[in-house]
Parts: C-alpha cells; structure tokens; sequence
C-alpha cells in the first residue's frame, strides 16, 4: 500500500454537525500523540458544526473503554464517542492484550448503546509510526476520527 496523507477528504462530503453532541475521550499517555490527535479531533468537529464538544480525559488507552461506556450511560444526550490513544510495541505482550481488550470493547460500548463510538487508537510498532499518524506525514488519526463520527451521527438519524 502506498502511504499517504489518511486525513486527506472532501469536506463537502461531511455531514454538518451543529445538531450533534459529541465527545472526545483521550489517554492521557504518550501526550505528545493523544494530544495531537485530541487537537485533531476537536478543530474538525468545531470546522464542520459541532459546537457541543465534550472533552474528557484518562489516564490510559486500556481506560477508554470504561470512560465511554460511562459518558453514554449517564448522558443519553450524547451522539457520539470519540475514543483517542495510542498503544507503542514493546518487549512485552502487554501490547497484544492492551490493544485486543480496547478494540473489543469500544465496539462493545457501541452495541451496547447503538451510538458511534469511535476507534482512533493508535497499534504501533514504534514511535515514528505513531507521529506520523498524529500529524505527521500520514495524517491525523483524531482529525479521521472526527469525520467518522459525524458520518455515523448522520447514518444514525437516517436510521431513525
């Protein structure tokens, strides 16, 4: 596969978003790419409409899962989730566990509450990778993230 910019779209193709209520839960480990991707996100959003961000934090990726499926259940006002980490290979299987357990369970939460909730995880094998994809020269995982999120909030209001 040829490595591009994955954050290049056309804006025309995404849905406005001043009627949705979207949050955005990022770890709070390896800042450097959570807080990138957490910029990422939260400028699309307010770009193409939505001006009730709800922005939460957590002190790790394995965290997501519980901080999403949390907001959903005390806040039914909420579109959409937006769960932003980012899981670096080590010399462990800590790595393989970590990333199994949140992707289960973001899609969990989603079937759970039948409302997006959206994987921008980073599973890297390195840090450089993960730079790449947290505004580098491969895009931004967050700014993907938030387009997801409002295509979905839209597929869900047509399903309606």
């Amino acid at each position: 596969m040829k490595k591009t910019n994955l954050s290049d779209y056309d804006p025309a193709a995404v849905p406005d978003g001043a009627d949705y209520r979207i949050a955005v839960v990022a770890a709070e480990w390896n800042p450097e790419i959570t807080d990138a991707m957490l910029q990422g996100a939260v400028e699309t959003l307010a770009e193409h409409g939505v001006k009730d961000i709800i922005v939460k934090r957590v002190p790790g990726t394995f965290e997501l899962t519980y901080a999403a499926s949390k907001l959903l259940s005390v806040r039914e006002d909420i579109d959409a989730v937006i769960c932003i980490g980012c899981v670096i290979q080590g010399e462990t299987r800590h790595f393989e566990f970590i990333c199994q357990a949140v992707s289960q369970g973001i899609s969990n939460v989603a079937i759970k509450y039948e409302k997006p909730v959206i994987f921008s995880v980073l599973t890297c094998d390195t840090l450089q990778q993960a730079l790449d994809r947290a505004g580098g020269k491969h895009g931004n995982k967050g700014v993907e993230g938030a387009i997801t999120a409002l295509k979905m909030c839209k597929f869900t209001s047509e399903c309606e």
